[in-house]
């Protein structure tokens, strides 16, 4: 179990990010090294199929997050396939919490080599013990005629939204908010996460009011990944989607708090090129919730309108009743 809380793009132009790199080339050089691409999913090669993983960022819970496990197992998995394969989707269960004290393995099975299609089993090892089963699948890009997707969500852009931490800030502001809520809002500030997300309609303040099992948010990559390695972003893509994902099943409750969240299985299918450092909407919604569980299914849009990506997940839901009321 794991806690809740990669094809070239077909873009031709160049982003203002792009050009202003190009101009200054030690800018360039900086934004290279983003956490995500340098630590969070870089792996170490200890043999064939078998690799190392260091590096995690580690949220509140001190238990390992489960979109890195994820993310890493896929990168695992995509250096055993061709560079004319790309991942069309990935199947995981969450079977133990990971420890963020020690490494992680990952074992890859070569399950079958198509044609046009190859699989990949991987085991994610800790203590002896499996923390994650992942099977991913690998295509080799074909044309057809049958082409067909929703309508994104017509939302602001990003440039109007807020950042979750300019959020924070205005909340802090707020002159009746109690200290132990200022507290909390501090340490989320400290909490440094690799990806930068705007919500579309975030709360005025963070008093506690129920919503539809609904939401949608503005999210890209820290720092320059660039277009050139599509399996990179579809890594990243992965580890992005398990963000603030389950969280979606409690915005009808204000009045019960989770004391307990894991998920159970992540899947994950990848539609079109995309660039995971450029700004991707995020709409996330749960359908169902009962039995202490919930289940949660998103889909990850371009700027541009084209559908990027779906995933879809059920996780553990233990909730206690809030006994005083929010302050916030």
């Amino acid at each position: 179990m794991a806690e809740r809380e990669a094809d070239d793009s077909d873009q031709t132009t160049k982003s203002p990010e792009d050009e202003s790199s190009e101009s200054n080339p030690c800018q360039h050089a900086q934004d290279l090294k983003s956490v995500l691409v340098t630590s969070v999913l870089n792996l170490e090669e200890l043999d064939v199929d078998l690799y190392r993983g260091t590096h995690h960022w580690v949220p509140r819970s001190q238990r390992l997050f489960g979109g890195q496990i994820v993310g890493q197992a896929l990168v695992a998995a995509a250096k055993s396939v061709g560079d004319n394969l790309y991942a069309h989707s990935l199947h995981c269960y969450f079977v133990r919490a990971g420890d963020p004290k020690v490494p992680v393995l990952y074992q890859v099975d070569r399950t079958r080599d198509g044609r046009s299609f190859a699989v990949r089993s991987v085991k994610a090892i800790q203590h002896g013990q499996p923390i994650l089963i992942c099977q991913a699948s690998f295509h080799m890009l074909q044309p057809s005629p049958l082409q067909h997707q929703f309508t994104m969500p017509v939302v602001p852009q990003p440039e109007d939204l807020l950042t979750v931490e300019e959020l924070i800030h205005l909340y802090l502001r707020e002159p009746d908010l109690a200290e132990t809520s200022k507290q909390g809002l501090n340490k989320l500030l400290a909490n440094e996460v690799p990806i930068e997300i705007k919500p579309v309609n975030p709360p005025h303040s963070f008093r506690r009011a129920a919503s539809e099992p609904k939401k949608l948010f503005w999210v890209r990559a820290r720092g320059h990944i660039g277009q050139g390695n599509m399996k990179l972003h579809c890594c990243v893509a992965a580890y992005v989607s398990d963000y603030a994902f389950l969280g979606t099943a409690l915005l009808p409750y204000p009045n019960y708090r989770a004391h307990f969240s894991a998920s159970l299985d992540h899947a994950m299918w990848f539609h079109s090129t995309f660039r995971t450092d450029e700004w991707m909407l995020y709409e996330c919604e749960s359908p169902w919730a009962g039995s202490s569980r919930g289940l949660v299914q998103g889909r990850l849009w371009r700027r541009d309108g084209v559908l990027a990506a779906s995933c879809s997940q059920e996780g553990v839901l233990r909730v206690t009743p809030v006994t005083e009321p929010s302050k916030l």
